[in-house]
């Protein structure tokens, strides 16, 4: 994970200075639909030079979103999610999520 990583839903790894009592950032996410899902902000990761970040639902439902991320105008708090299209660029980003929270969840 990058600099810019945000604390991991259930720890912080080692090099975290956080400390355990700061709230999650949470993003409210916005559906064609219209059906809106409040999601905690899992972290920032790096995957060939792109950012992308992960989102757990809040909704009890477990699902965590996968978007590419880009920060605007140098602000943390003014972003743009990304939808990944392509199958391939998806598959991994998943790989390295899903080894990202697999190393966090042997820290544990």
């Amino acid at each position: 994970m990058t600099d810019k990583e945000k604390c991991v839903k259930g720890g912080c790894g080692e090099d975290c200075d956080c400390g355990s009592d700061e709230e999650f950032e949470v993003m409210t996410l916005e559906f064609d639909d219209g059906k809106e899902v409040e999601c905690e902000v899992m972290g920032i990761f790096d995957v060939d030079g792109k950012e992308y970040i992960a989102l757990y639902a809040m909704d009890g439902s477990d699902e965590v979103y996968l978007y590419g991320y880009k920060e605007l105008d140098d602000d943390e708090n003014d972003c743009e999610l990304i939808d990944i299209e392509d199958d391939d660029e998806y598959e991994r980003v998943c790989a390295v999520f899903e080894e990202i929270t697999e190393c966090e969840e042997e820290e544990e």
